[in-house]
C-alpha cells in the first residue's frame, strides 16, 4: 500500500469512495432521518483539503482504498486535528486505517504538534480508541446552518 498527499486530481476519486462508503458504515450507529441530512454535506471530497498538502490517499494497485489526513491548528500550534478520514467497506481490517494515522501522527511530530484531535463519528470510536484516541464526550458537530452532525471529540497525545 503506498500513501501519498492527495491532489485536486483525487477528487472524483474521493467523492465516490465516500458516498460509497459513509452510508454503509454509518447507518448502523444513526437513525436514517440524521443520515438524510448530514450524508449529503459529509460524503463530499472538500478540494481545499484535497490541496492543502497534509491530507493522503491510501492506494494499492492505483485503487485509493483510504482518504484522510490532518490539520495544525491555527491558535494553538501544537494541536492538530484528524480530517475527513475514510476507508473503503471492502477493505476493512487490512491495516489501511492504522496505516494512514501513523503517517499522520508520524508527519505532525515533525512540525512539533504534540496532540491530536479527532471529532469522531460514533462508528469510528472503537477504531480512534484502537490507536491511541480516548473520549473526551459527545458533541454536536455543526454542518450547516441548522444541522448537526452527533459525534464525539477524541484526543490523543503524540
Amino acid at each position: 500500500m503506498l500513501i501519498r498527499p492527495s491532489t485536486q486530481n483525487d477528487l472524483a476519486s474521493v467523492d465516490a469512495l465516500l458516498m460509497r462508503t459513509y452510508p454503509k458504515l454509518l447507518k448502523a450507529d444513526y437513525a436514517a432521518s440524521i443520515l438524510a441530512k448530514a450524508l449529503p454535506i459529509i460524503s463530499r471530497a472538500q478540494p481545499k483539503l484535497l490541496s492543502c498538502g497534509t491530507y493522503y490517499v491510501v492506494e494499492e494497485d492505483g485503487v485509493i482504498l483510504g482518504a484522510g489526513g490532518w490539520t495544525q491548528d491555527e491558535d494553538q500550534h501544537d494541536l492538530g486535528h484528524i480530517r475527513h478520514v475514510v476507508t473503503d467497506d471492502r477493505a476493512l481490517r487490512r491495516g489501511v486505517g492504522r496505516r494512514l494515522m501513523q503517517h499522520c501522527f508520524q508527519m505532525a511530530r515533525t512540525v512539533e504538534v504534540l496532540k491530536m484531535e479527532c471529532w469522531a463519528t460514533h462508528t469510528a470510536v472503537p477504531f480512534y480508541k484502537a490507536v491511541g484516541f480516548t473520549e473526551v464526550g459527545p458533541i454536536d458537530v455543526a454542518l450547516v446552518e441548522g444541522i448537526s452532525f452527533p459525534s464525539v471529540r477524541m484526543l490523543r497525545d503524540l
